[in-house]
């Protein structure tokens, strides 16, 4: 990254475009920590990613982060319910298992509770993967192509569950996307080349 200076306000959902290797994925890991700044710094509600230490931006992300990855990253031996379940109880939620349940309801997936991974199509992997970014309420929420692996028809189921969590939790979203269609539904659009911030475009009305 290169010479980038950004500015993101609360609630605002925020799309990251342009080419291949142009650093979006980089700039969205930087923002959540999950990647170090050789240089310069990064705030987040008020704190300093950059002055943190691995487990100080562990605890960050788990308070305040949920992430959406392109593939899942779901645990292969766990149940859908238990995936959504896990992060709520490392954070030491009373009723997760109760909360881990109603988000998976949420995204369309009651029947599927029980089930393991291997058992799920790509699209209701996705919404597994969206219901643990949710469950525990973050106040951020950032997406790294999360209709990437996915067919037109579950790209926009996805697409739709993401900005309903993003409404019912009020959260600020920051997703990378190469879909058009995506880019269109948010307030703001960063184009990035090469590292560097090449454009900035308000959403149209």
């Amino acid at each position: 990254m290169h010479d980038i200076s950004l500015n993101v306000t609360a609630g605002e959902t925020l799309g990251l475009v342009g080419p291949s290797g142009s650093g979006k994925s980089s700039l969205l890991m930087l923002m959540g920590g999950l990647e170090q700044a050789t240089s310069g710094s990064i705030f987040a509600l008020g704190h300093e990613l950059t002055t943190m230490n691995e487990d100080q931006l562990a605890r960050f992300r788990r308070d305040n982060m949920g992430v959406v990855f392109q593939s899942f990253h779901l645990i292969p031996t766990m149940t859908a319910l238990e995936n959504v379940a896990t992060p709520l109880e490392l954070a030491g939620v009373a009723d997760a298992f109760e909360r881990a349940e109603a988000e998976l309801v949420a995204v369309g997936l009651a029947e599927r509770i029980n089930h393991y991974p291997r058992q799920m199509s790509g699209g209701e992997q996705q919404r597994v993967a969206l219901a643990r970014a949710s469950a525990p309420r973050p106040r951020i929420l950032l997406a790294d192509e999360p209709t990437g692996n996915l067919d037109e028809t579950n790209g926009q189921a996805i697409m739709d569950l993401l900005f309903d969590l993003r409404d019912k939790h009020g959260a600020t979203l920051i997703m990378v996307t190469h879909a058009p269609e995506l880019a269109a539904r948010c307030d703001r659009v960063v184009r990035l080349r090469d590292g560097r911030i090449e454009a900035t475009a308000q959403a149209a009305e």
